[in-house]
C-alpha cells in the first residue's frame, strides 16, 4: 500500500468509524499512543517505560494511512498523545498536515543523529531500516557489487529482482536519490534497471526467497526482512551488500514518532519519546524486528551485528516525503511500474 495519506473526507470518516475506539475512560496521566508498529512487539519497551515512570500507556494500532486519517478526523478531540509510524514519508505527511507538534528536547537531539529527525523538531527516528543490495552467496561475489546505480549494468540482465515502484520503500529510496542527484540522473538510473528486465515482486520477503531459490541473483530489500528469514534458517543463502559505501552511503529509512498537535499529556508524551530514544529502550525496540537502533549508542541484535558496520546516507530522511511525488513521476517516465 502506498504511504501517501488518503484524500477523501468520506473515506476518513469511514475509517474513523471502522477503527476500534480507545477502550474505556482515560486514566489520569495515561498516555495514548497511535502506533503503526503494533505488530512489531513494541510492548517490552512500553512496559519498561511504565515501570520506570509509573505512567501507563494505552495503544491503538492500525496501518499508517488509517492512523493519519483518524488523527485528521478527530482534530482537537483526539485522545492520542503520541503517533508512532513507519517510514519517514508518513511522518513528513503527518507533520505537514499539522498533526504533530514541535518538541524542543535536548535529550532527543543528543540521542538521535540529525539526519534521522525532523529539521523542524516535530518527529524523531526510533529505529533505522537499511534498504540495500541483497545477493545469493553462492552465485554472486561481493566484488561484483558496488552501488544502486550499478544494478543497471547489463551483466545483471535477467538476474535482478525489484519491488514495484509504487511501494513506499522504493519511493523513499528514489526520493532520496532525487534529493541528492536530481530527477534527470535518477531517471537514467531507473531506465537502466528496467533495461535489465527485472522480475517485479511486491514483497521484500518474496524477493529474498526468490534470490535464495535462484529466480534472480540480486535484488533490493530492507534488511529486517532478511533478519526474520535468517533467524528461522541460519543457512539461508542470502546476505546484504552495503551499497554506495565509496560514494553516498547506504539508503536508510526510519520508523519514528512525534507528539500529537492536540496531546492532552504533552509532558508525558515527550518523556516517552525521550525514553524510547535511550540506549536501553532502543535495543528493545530495534530487537523486536531486526532493525538498527536510531541511537548509535545502542546495541544490535546478534543477527544484525553479523552483517557488519556500514556508512549511512546522511541525507535527512525528510526527503522521502518531500520528494515522494517526484519519485512517482520519475519512475513513471522511466517505465518502472
Amino acid at each position: 500500500m502506498r504511504a501517501t495519506p488518503f484524500r477523501s473526507p468520506l473515506l476518513a470518516l469511514a475509517l474513523l468509524a471502522a477503527l476500534p475506539a480507545a477502550a474505556g475512560a482515560q486514566a489520569p496521566g495515561e498516555i495514548v499512543v497511535y502506533s503503526a508498529r503494533s505488530h512489531y512487539n513494541q510492548e517490552p519497551a512500553f512496559e519498561a517505560f511504565t515501570r520506570k515512570t509509573g505512567i501507563a500507556i494505552r495503544t491503538l494500532g492500525g496501518n499508517a494511512p488509517e492512523l493519519f486519517e483518524r488523527l485528521k478526523a478527530e482534530g482537537d478531540r483526539t485522545p492520542a498523545d503520541v503517533l508512532i509510524t513507519v517510514d519517514a514519508g508518513n511522518l513528513w505527511n503527518a507533520a505537514r498536515a499539522g498533526l504533530l507538534a514541535r518538541v524542543d528536547s535536548p535529550e532527543l537531539a543528543q540521542s538521535i543523529p540529525a539526519h534521522l529527525r525532523d529539521p523542524e523538531h516535530r518527529w524523531v527516528g526510533l529505529t533505522t531500516r537499511a534498504r540495500t543490495i541483497m545477493y545469493h552467496t553462492k552465485k554472486v561475489s561481493p566484488a561484483e557489487l558496488s552501488t544502486y546505480e550499478a544494478l543497471g549494468d547489463p551483466k545483471w540482465k535477467g538476474r535482478l529482482c525489484l519491488r514495484t515502484s509504487s511501494h513506499v520503500y522504493n519511493q523513499s529510496l528514489i526520493a532520496t536519490m532525487i534529493k541528492r542527484h536530481g530527477e534527470s540522473r535518477v531517471e537514467d538510473v531507473l531506465r537502466a534497471w528496467i533495461a535489465n528486465k527485472p522480475v517485479l515482486i511486491n514483497s521484500d520477503t518474496k524477493i529474498l526467497e526468490a534470490i535464495a531459490a535462484g529466480q534472480c541473483d540480486v535484488g533490493l530489500a530492507n534488511t529486517y526482512y532478511l533478519g526474520r528469514l535468517v533467524a528461522k534458517d541460519p543457512a539461508f543463502p542470502v546476505l546484504p551488500f552495503w551499497a554506495n559505501q565509496q560514494t553516498t552511503g547506504t539508503h536508510v529509512n526510519i520508523s519514528g514518532g512525534g507528539v500529537t498537535a492536540h496531546a492532552r499529556h504533552r509532558a508525558g508524551a515527550i518523556k516517552l519519546l525521550e525514553f524510547l530514544t535511550s540506549p536501553e529502550a532502543q535495543q528493545m525496540f530495534a530487537d523486536a524486528n531486526f532493525e538498527f537502533p536510531a541511537n548509535p549508542q545502542a546495541g544490535l541484535n546478534p543477527v544484525v551485528a553479523r552483517w557488519g558496520k556500514f556508512r549511512q546516507d546522511d541525507i535527512n530522511v525528510a526527503a522521502t516525503g518531500e520528494f515522494q511525488a517526484a519519485a512517482t513521476r520519475v519512475a513513471d517516465r522511466a517505465g518502472y511500474k
